[in-house]
């Protein structure tokens, strides 16, 4: 994966989260909300890891073009 690509969907992901946050926002409870802004906070901290090989051993999946 190249690191532009890493980019590009980090802006993806989090521009998905804020149209959920400000959308939904009135229709779904805060502590969902809440809950679901932690879950996917986390798995995105744990992708990037596992893609700059903290969580695989030292082995990386990024390359830079």
């Amino acid at each position: 994966m190249s690191l532009i690509s890493l980019v590009i969907l980090l802006i993806v992901v989090g521009v998905l989260l804020w149209l959920v946050n400000t959308q939904l926002g009135s229709f779904i409870d805060g502590k969902i909300l809440k809950i679901i802004n932690v879950v996917v906070v986390i798995v995105v901290v744990l992708w990037l890891l596992n893609v700059f090989g903290v969580l695989s051993g030292g082995t990386t999946d990024i390359r830079i073009n």
